[in-house]
């Protein structure tokens, strides 16, 4: 979307409005100041400024990838299971996004050192969820295996979303060098032997196949994130875009376990469009101001701390 705002009374101050509630969502009300810390504080990084997974984490096509992550990490089981008990992603949806959004930020734009601490935080936290599925299986947190899924889960639904609605969609040589990037830090949350390159992230995730189920909480999940999303009803058409451009980037099978239906007319260019404009106005809404430091689109370019 090119900026015309400085031509059309009223539309800076709308889009200043716009970009200002979209931030608050997805950063919390420490934001600001958060954003400022990791894009300006002096120091190594993790990854440079030319590295994939800057370009992918900064755009706003990571609003449709999270919620295709979320929706295809809950066909595991366990991993729902975990969610479920121990997330309080219904009770405090906003809380678990800008948690989410704020580590993207850190482990990706952030310091070396503060990276580290981002991921010693949420190592820590995941020794601690553990239980008991209500068929009687066992879960941890930190399982290798079970992190290995939520990681493939979600680097293939960033890398998917990037490439139908990403503002300069990658070549497969880049792609390859984001699923490598990603790599790093899932190594540092204790995913064993993490895919490095796209042909690998596709056999990691046909491995899982067969573990993979829509379970009773998984369809509850898909409810919620889909049919009752704890939004305002004036938001609720722009949310139910970005989430049918999700859903379409879905695999078949996966759907199928979701019980979501079928609708080719809706889920192909209609989706496309619908998603793809939304997209471009949190875009547009959420860009940074010329001479200010850092990305500012997306949850992990504009979520902070």
């Amino acid at each position: 979307m090119t900026d015309g705002s400085s031509g059309i009374p009223g539309l800076a101050t709308l889009r200043r409005r716009l970009g200002a509630q979209l931030f608050a969502r997805v950063a919390g009300p420490q934001g600001p100041a958060a954003r400022s810390r990791i894009h300006d504080t002096p120091g190594p990084r993790w990854f440079g400024p030319e590295r994939p997974i800057r370009v992918v984490h900064g755009d706003a096509s990571m609003f449709i990838g999270g919620l295709r992550a979320l929706l295809l990490q809950s066909l595991h089981p366990l991993a729902m299971a975990a969610v479920e008990a121990h997330s309080g992603f219904r009770g405090d949806p906003w809380g678990r996004l800008q948690r989410t959004s704020t580590f993207l930020a850190v482990t990706t734009f952030g310091t070396a050192a503060d990276a580290q601490r981002a991921v010693d935080r949420v190592r820590a936290v995941h020794e601690g969820v553990r239980g008991t599925t209500a068929s009687g299986e066992a879960y941890r947190a930190a399982d290798p295996h079970l992190l290995g899924w939520v990681h493939a889960a979600e680097v293939d639904s960033f890398l998917r979303a990037h490439r139908s609605y990403g503002e300069r969609p990658l070549d497969d040589e880049a792609y390859d060098g984001y699923v490598a990037d990603a790599a790093t830090v899932a190594a540092a949350l204790g995913v064993v032997d993490p895919p490095r390159d796209q042909r690998q992230l596709a056999a990691v995730i046909e491995r899982y196949r067969p573990e993979l189920r829509g379970t009773a909480p998984a369809l509850d999940a898909a409810r919620f994130i889909l049919l009752r999303p704890p939004l305002p009803w004036v938001v609720r058409p722009p949310y139910g875009l970005l989430a049918a451009g999700a859903v379409a980037l879905l695999p078949d099978w996966a759907r199928r376990e979701l019980r979501l239906p079928s609708l080719p007319v809706v889920e192909g260019p209609a989706a496309r469009l619908g998603a793809g404009a939304v997209t471009r106005v949190i875009r547009w809404a959420m860009a940074r101001p010329p001479g200010v430091g850092g990305p500012g689109r997306g949850p992990g370019g504009a979520a902070p701390d």
